[in-house]
Order: C-alpha cells, then structure tokens, then sequence
C-alpha cells in the first residue's frame, strides 16, 4: 500500500512543560528554552538532543520542536523543521513573517539549542523568520557526539542576513554543549 499522509508528533511530556501563555524576553530567555527542550528530550529518551522554538514579535510561543527523527523514523524530524511546521499549521500560514491582514506584525525569532544543520538552514530561508538564536556551534555538535551536521556555505552567516535573517550565536553555549556532551557519553546514536 501507498501511505498519502505523514503523522509527525512531539512527545507528549511538551505539553506539561510548555506554556504558550509566556513571554520569553531577551534572546538569552528563547534560547533557554531551545536548550531546556533539548535536555528534556535526551533524559526522556525521546530524540535527540536538539530543542527549537518559534517566537512572535511578542516574545510569545508559536511553537516549538525537539529532534523526533529515531522515534518517528523520519530524517526530517528535526527540532527546527518541526517547530517550523507546527507552527505554520498553528497560525496558517507558510511563511510565519508574512503580514496577516489587519494585524501588527514584527519580527518572528528561530532560537535553536544548536546551529541548524543544512537540511535546517535551508529550511530557514523559507519559513519566514527574521531572526535566528542559536546555542551551540555546529563544530560542538560533531565534536560532543556522532552527528555530521552537512555542508554548509562558507559564508552562511552572510548568506542569512542578505535574505533579511539577523543571526545572534553563542548564546548559553556552554549549557547547550552541556547537552550535548552528556548525550555523548550516553551514546546516543547519531543522525
């Protein structure tokens, strides 16, 4: 048989730790998060150790990802993409910064436990965000554990912020290669 439709879920234990009724002002508080979900997800057994989240311009929840690619056997679960696609089923739209009519709009923010991977990078340009928050380097993740994070463009920073993306890194670096250091040693298979 010919499956037509594709079923991508969070962990149920999200729910009980997530609060969409939140603020989560300044950069550090959105990539607290990121690097909480991602830890959440390592000790529950339930993905990798990647946590992201989409945020409004009023540094409120849309939406928000833990890796689920071994649980859902799906190499595009990634925290990202599956932040980026709740929250585009949540607010209806494929680009999250495009204008709703009659509502103010501002910058929609990626914060990420990591630096997205290729296959997140490019999914960043296309999902409409403004600006992207991230953990960890790219160089922790494959140095803490077995993940190859792709190629990416010697400049991808650049390449960013000419498509209008503002990139901040480093930020709780070393609570976030914490992470992945402790998913290491636990031998965490790699994807």
């Amino acid at each position: 048989m010919l499956y037509a439709q594709i079923h991508l879920t969070l962990p149920a234990w999200v729910h009980d730790v997530v609060d969409t009724g939140r603020s989560y002002p300044g950069d550090d508080a959105k990539v607290e998060l990121a690097i909480d979900l991602a830890r959440r997800n390592v000790d529950a057994h339930s993905g990798g150790p990647f946590g992201a989240a989409v945020f409004g311009p009023d540094d409120r929840i849309i939406a928000v990802g833990v890796n689920r690619v071994l649980p859902q056997s799906c190499s595009l679960a990634h925290a990202e993409t599956m932040a980026f696609m709740l929250a585009q089923q949540r607010i209806q739209r494929a680009r999250l910064n495009e204008p709703e009519p009659g509502v103010k709009s501002g910058p929609v923010t990626l914060a990420t436990s990591a630096q997205p991977c290729c296959q997140c990078y490019g999914a960043s340009f296309w999902a409409g965000i403004d600006r992207l928050l991230i953990g960890a380097r790219s160089e922790d993740v494959e140095a803490l554990t077995e993940f190859d994070e792709g190629p990416l463009p010697a400049d991808w920073i650049g390449e960013l912020q000419r498509h209008g993306i503002a990139v901040v890194r480093d930020l709780q670096h070393d609570t976030a290669c914490a992470v992945l250091r402790d998913y290491g040693r636990l031998g965490g298979p790699g994807y």
